[in-house]
């Protein structure tokens, strides 16, 4: 049986983010618990860990450790339950983006185009809007937005075009019935790549994981104590670009502003010019480990 999920980067990305075992500390991607664990084995006894993750499946997953608790939502609510919890500020804040191996490998859950399934792809499943909604009610103009921003699909415009054509003949309700329907797009030579990406791309909207990084990203700079650590560990180009321009001009855009001195306007301040990769030992046992980059900011 497969592990829940298989923590990246795990040693070095707590290894950067403890400064002091007894303060407060975040991990806002809890799923399997991995590195919420890590975490806690730095801490003492006086440390505090708060995780949050929306998706049901991970509160099998929760520590029994009195410094432990786990908020079942959204990281974008951050300020909120950390002020709730009258927990701010805190010492250091881990995010490791992205899916988890379980839900990647529960059909059921309609993330990935290697099963047939639903198209489901709720982190949380008590959401409204789900891969089915959006593949059934979304304009062809809007699709083939989500496929050209968030999937990086060159013909994003002719696959939204097919998606209407046939769910106007026949609705399509399954991952298996999706990829059907677009195969006349899928190019030959990388059909996985393709599928991933389409999949990946309505993954983002539905969860609208691009807008909860955003926010995530600006009250993190809130919470986080002077001196204090934001460790990112991200799975491509949308998610690393926008913590690089955060990091770099405390924007989105990348276009640093200085002060009357020639400072940069910005609450972090990055840690080296590049990120971190993981070793090639790591990505040959955790193939999910290629695409992973971290990067590292201190609160000013």
């Amino acid at each position: 049986m497969n592990p829940y999920h298989l923590p990246v980067l795990l040693h070095e990305s707590v290894a950067q983010l403890i400064q002091s075992p007894d303060g407060t500390y975040v991990d806002v991607t809890f799923g399997g618990g991995g590195h919420s664990r890590e975490i806690l084995a730095h801490l003492s006894a006086q440390g505090k860990l708060y995780s949050y993750d929306r998706d049901n499946d991970a509160l099998q997953n929760v520590p029994d450790d009195a410094r432990f608790t786990l908020i079942h939502h959204n990281f974008s609510f951050l300020k909120h339950y950390q002020r709730y919890y009258n927990a701010i500020p805190v010492q250091g804040i881990l995010a490791d983006l992205g899916i988890s191996s379980h839900q990647i490998d529960e059909a059921e859950r309609g993330f990935s185009h290697r099963f047939d399934g639903p198209l489901d792809m709720r982190m949380d499943r008590d959401a409204a809007k789900s891969a089915d909604t959006l593949i059934n009610g979304s304009s062809e103009e809007e699709l083939a937005r989500i496929f050209y921003v968030y999937g990086e699909i060159a013909n994003s415009r002719k696959l939204a075009s097919i998606i209407c054509t046939r769910r106007a003949a026949k609705a399509i309700h399954t991952t298996g019935e999706l990829k059907t329907a677009i195969e006349s797009c899928i190019p030959k030579a990388s059909p996985s790549r393709y599928l991933s990406q389409v999949f990946q791309a309505l993954r983002m909207e539905v969860n609208g994981e691009m807008k909860a990084l955003e926010k995530m990203l600006i009250q993190a700079s809130e919470v986080l104590d002077t001196g204090a650590k934001l460790v990112v560990i991200s799975y491509h180009s949308l998610e690393d670009r926008m913590v690089k321009n955060f990091f770099n001009s405390g924007n989105f855009t990348g276009k640093k502003e200085t002060d009357l001195y020639g400072n940069i306007q910005r609450p972090l301040k990055p840690m080296g010019s590049k990120p971190i990769l993981p070793t090639d030992q790591e990505i040959a046992q955790n193939k999910r480990a290629r695409s992973a980059k971290m990067r590292i900011a201190i609160k000013n």
